[in-house]
């Protein structure tokens, strides 16, 4: 399994990410903000405290992405 070893926010709920393989790029995090689970990410102060949470990415009450929903979503870039 694949892991994210940078994750930075980036404008409009998205993330720079670049996993343990070289692969990297943006993530969009804007399909999952409607669910209650992530609403909190709507808040662009809380959604730049996203880290490197196990193998994916997290935020400090708990929302996380694991890195095969990352990898499978990430539209990769040799420019980022």
């Amino acid at each position: 399994m694949n892991k994210v070893i940078t994750v930075y926010p980036l404008l409009h709920q998205h993330l720079f990410v670049e996993m343990a393989d070289g692969q990297r790029g943006e993530f969009d995090m804007t399909p999952y903000l409607e669910s209650d689970f992530f609403s909190a990410l709507k808040d662009d102060a809380y959604f730049k405290q996203v880290t490197v949470f196990f193998r994916g990415v997290g935020w400090p009450d708990g929302q996380d992405i694991g890195p095969d929903t990352i990898e499978a979503g990430l539209v990769k870039s040799r420019n980022l």
